[in-house]
């Protein structure tokens, strides 16, 4: 994590602004809306399975008071 932080910190706009050009070179500006769109609904549907995991436990704490 400190490794992440580190690299994140080191990175500045202009640095970012190549990484984006990189991206759009290897995929093509066709598949990067296919991408995003597979990124947007992984994470969805990774916070609707933290959400359901939570519920559960919050009722069996109402039902123990």
């Amino acid at each position: 994590m400190v490794a992440l932080n580190i690299f994140l910190g080191l990175v500045g706009g202009s640095e970012w602004i190549f990484i984006g050009i990189a991206i759009l070179l290897l995929f093509g500006g066709k598949k990067i809306p296919e991408l995003m769109k597979g990124l947007g609904s992984g994470i969805k549907e990774f916070k609707n399975a933290a959400k359901d995991d939570k519920q559960p436990v919050e009722k069996k704490e109402e039902e123990a008071k």
